[in-house]
């Protein structure tokens, strides 16, 4: 390939990157010529082809006429034999004429002679009008498919002497004999017209690329916006500018630069040291260097000059200067700074105050911004009601003073967190009342103060303070609080552009202090409604040796709750739970939920059984909230339950989601069971699953929630284990100091969520306060269990206990054996209360019933539900037991 074939290729390749509009020239014109040399080709391709077909029509028909006016023709078709005396002269002609078929056919249109041997004596063919015009002795000459395809045909009759139709003859030359010398000359005319192409598209390359240079590569767009911009230049900024060569010469002057300089119509083209300009200014622009808003005199001007030089980017050698008029703005400098510091102050009041939702954190931030930059002293006063949360009413009375700045403390005026009842006449009492600021500009000038206010003013200039703005916190239309802004010697008065100023921290200030008066109202709201749905304290009982604590999350109140619940036997019920999200929906749930553990603990179930009826309620409610789009959804939430019963030692645990219990054993050793992880409630899918675990007297059960251990920067297994080898570090700590220390040390410095801790140490119930027989199946043993019973009471020290509870053991045991299945066992335990415990091996519940008078039974339950303090029935997996507990005295 060719230098110049080269350059033109990366031409094309970098036009058609680049479309500017020396390459669309470039492009419309290659296309342009393509266009009329393919149509030139084609033309004369399409004339080569008609000029062959017409050759083709007149050899044809010449060869046909001849060969049917040669000498003996008729004579031959009229003997007995035509084909065997006209094939071999049809042949020896078709050959040295060099045309595809010489065809003899006789009046009826029977082939006497044909190229192909086997069409002789058969019919013609061919349109059948042309077929017809050749049987009537016409002279024809068409094209048309033929037997030997499509072809240019001409038919000639054949006449006898007498002037009669013998037939005819017919010469056929094929299409594709014609195209094939067409094509021989095809590739001379494809020659041709890419070589005109190949010109062609050269001189345009060599005159797109000049184009381009002329141009800089821009396309029309640019090139219009071009225009337009140096249109503006010249005749719209307001600015300055001035181009000059290397030379110094002046290259572009435009309008304003003429109006700065005073420049005379025909500068163009001078040097800049010619056109009578200050010295230091004409050498600066004829040196053309780089300078940044150097300040020069211009007549009665002072002109900011900037100077860049323009072959930065590969144009030519030099530079731009822009002149800028600074003598209005050094006039307005004072007054512009003097905006730009309120701006500034308004623009860091926006970005401080309301930063916390506390109303006196907001009060403060009021206090920050305003001192020292917009007064020497700043106050802030509330009404009462608003530090409550609550929404103030008329009249407005007493004013906590909520934040003070700008004197020390114990200031004789203004004492932080003092209440104040300001007089009628005062300038806060004025802007309360009226909803408008209050300027008082000079407090010793009779006429620039409120009437009635001498005795305040009095006492506000012995302290140094001669301008005070007094201003409504208001927002709705609903006054929140007051605040006053002073200043002392020698700072300047209040005007009028401060009183605005004022209006505007005190706006803005007003809607947070409105925001945290809200987030105190509902903060306590919900924060009462938690400290109600959680427990007061703590049930007695012996099990175990709890304490909980809880602590609320930084953003509000959380879900996470605790729970502990006596149950039968001596038997405890350690809960824990967390329900996702915060506030009063939170809050809500949790409640409900606690209530509902509260409830399906009564029916004295084992741990998964519990969370299975837990799930089920959630996913209830859950699907009862998909018609309402506004509320939340329960699913998610977590919660353990254990069961610790202190008669075995053991503890059967389940969870739903939530983490595992962590054990601290009396000897140290800190161990974390393994709990089977069960989806959060409500999600079902899933079955609980319970594991019982032994647990040695004196071990510290720690039920904790996730707030406890985990946070945005530290995650759950980090915690946990802190929260392990804290517990190993005081293995005989008590269940309240290990709470306290839980919190101190693991909780995370920041937590992102609330936290919940319930820690139990296990106690176990001592062997001799634990009796038990096995009972045969005979009515007649009952008497001597009953007795046995009787007498262990009566060794326990239960005297007046065992008269009831002989007789309650008496219908129990009565009951097992007759409705019942074996085995059958009776169990006293004395705790907080006397338990009599009868178990048997089937699961048929007794119910209580008001018997008939003429009714023989049934009335044995009814004497258990009188004597007892409670009673009921607890299933296990080997049957069931009823129990009834009798209080001691």
């Amino acid at each position: 390939m060719s230098n110049f074939a080269r350059m033109v290729q990366g031409r094309i390749r970098t036009l058609s990157r680049a479309p500017s509009l020396a390459g669309q020239a470039f492009i419309l014109q290659v296309l342009l010529t393509l266009v009329l040399v393919s149509l030139a080709v084609a033309a004369l391709a399409l004339e080569a082809r008609s000029h062959a077909t017409g050759e083709a029509r007149q050899r044809s028909l010449a060869v046909a006429r001849t060969f049917a006016e040669g000498p003996g023709i008729a004579q031959a078709m009229a003997g007995d034999h035509p084909t065997a005396l006209l094939q071999p002269r049809a042949e020896e002609v078709r050959r040295r004429t060099g045309v595809d078929s010489v065809v003899v056919f006789d009046r009826q249109g029977m082939r006497l002679t044909h190229p192909e041997t086997a069409l002789i004596g058969k019919r013609i063919v061919g349109p059948d009008e042309v077929v017809r015009e050749e049987l009537a002795g016409k002279t024809v000459a068409r094209t048309f498919r033929a037997s030997q395809g499509p072809s240019v045909i001409s038919a000639v009759p054949v006449t006898t002497a007498d002037g009669a139709l013998a037939g005819g003859v017919s010469v056929g030359v094929r299409i594709d004999s014609v195209n094939g010398e067409v094509h021989r000359q095809l590739p001379l005319l494809l020659g041709a017209g890419g070589g005109a192409l190949a010109l062609a598209t050269a001189g345009t390359a060599l005159t797109s690329r000049r184009l381009r240079r002329q141009t800089h590569g821009l396309g029309p767009a640019e090139m219009t916006r071009m225009y337009a911009h140096h249109d503006a230049v010249l005749h719209s900024v307001r600015e300055g500018v001035l181009i000059i060569d290397a030379d110094g010469r002046l290259l572009l002057v435009n309008d304003e630069a003429r109006r700065l300089l005073q420049l005379t119509p025909d500068i163009d083209g001078r040097r800049a040291t010619a056109l009578g300009l200050e010295p230091r200014l004409a050498r600066l622009l004829a040196a053309g260097q780089p300078v940044t808003d150097e300040v020069h005199a211009a007549g009665n001007r002072l002109l900011a000059v900037n100077i860049r030089s323009t072959d930065r980017a590969g144009g030519p050698a030099g530079s731009v200067a822009t002149l800028r008029d600074t003598t209005e703005l050094r006039a307005l400098s004072g007054r512009a700074e003097a905006a730009s510091e309120r701006l500034r102050l308004l623009y860091d009041a926006g970005v401080r105050i309301g930063s916390t939702l506390e109303l006196s954190g907001t009060a403060e931030e009021l206090v920050g911004v305003a001192i020292p930059r917009f007064a020497d002293i700043a106050t802030v006063e509330l009404l009462e009601p608003v530090l409550r949360g609550e929404e103030p009413a008329a009249p407005h009375g007493v004013l906590h003073r909520t934040a003070v700045g700008g004197v020390p403390p114990g200031h004789p005026l203004f004492r932080s967190g003092e209440k104040a009842v300001p007089p009628p006449s005062s300038a806060q009492r004025q802007a309360l009342e009226s909803g408008q600021a209050v300027l008082c500009a000079d407090l010793s000038d009779a006429a620039e103060r409120p009437p009635g206010c001498e005795a305040e003013a009095g006492r506000l200039l012995d302290q140094g303070i001669h301008s005070l703005i007094a201003v409504p916190l208001r927002f709705r239309g609903v006054p929140l609080g007051v605040a006053t802004f002073c200043r002392t010697r020698p700072s300047g008065p209040f005007d009028d552009e401060d009183l605005v100023i004022a209006g505007e921290l005190a706006a803005r200030t007003a809607v947070c202090v409105d925001n945290a008066r809200r987030y105190t109202r509902e903060h306590t709201m919900v924060t009462t409604l938690q400290r109600n749905l959680l427990p007061g304290a703590l049930p007695d009982q012996d099990a175990v040796d709890v304490a909980s604590h809880y602590l609320p999350a930084r953003a509000g109140v959380g879900g996470d709750w605790f729970d502990v619940l006596p149950l039968p036997g001596a038997r405890v019920a350690l809960v824990v739970g967390d329900v996702a999200g915060q506030g009063l929906h939170a809050a809500a749930t949790m409640g409900r939920l606690r209530t509902a553990v509260q409830n399906f603990s009564a029916l004295d179930l084992p741990p998964d059984e519990v969370l299975a009826l837990l799930d089920e309620l959630v996913a209830r409610l859950d699907l009862e909230r998909e018609t309402d789009p506004d509320s939340a959804r329960i699913t998610g939430a977590t919660c353990l339950y254990a069961i610790y019963d202190p008669v075995s030692g053991r503890c059967s645990v389940a969870r739903a989601g939530h983490p595992g219990p962590v054990l601290a054993c009396p000897d140290g050793t800190v161990r974390t069971p393994e709990v089977p992880a069960s989806p959060p409630l409500g999600l079902g899918g899933e079955p609980f699953e319970a594991t019982d675990l032994p647990v040695p007297e004196g071990t510290r059960l720690v039920l904790y929630t996730n707030g406890l251990v985990a946070s945005h920067d530290r995650d759950h297994d980090t915690g946990l284990d802190l929260l392990r080898r804290t517990l190993a570090a005081a293995p005989d700590r008590g269940p309240a100091d290990t709470c306290q220390e839980l919190f101190s040390t693991v909780l995370p410095a920041r937590p992102s969520d609330d936290a919940a801790l319930l820690v139990a140490r296990t106690r176990l119930l001592a062997p001799e306060n634990v009796a038990q027989w096995e009972v045969p199946a005979d009515p007649a043993a009952v008497a001597p269990l009953r007795a046995a019973c009787a007498q262990r009471i009566r060794d326990w020290g239960l005297d007046d206990a065992a008269y009831a509870a002989e007789l309650v053991i008496s219908e129990l045991v009565t009951n097992a054996l007759r409705y019942g299945a074996p085995p059958v066992r009776i169990r006293l335990l004395r705790d907080r209360s006397l338990i009599c415990e009868v178990s048997d091996g089937s699961s048929t519940s007794p119910h209580l019933r008001r018997a008939e008078l003429t009714d023989e039974g049934g009335r044995g339950l009814f004497l258990v539900s009188q004597l007892a303090w409670r009673w009921g029935t607890r299933y296990t997996a080997h049957g069931k037991v009823i129990w009834a507990e009798q209080t001691l005295s």
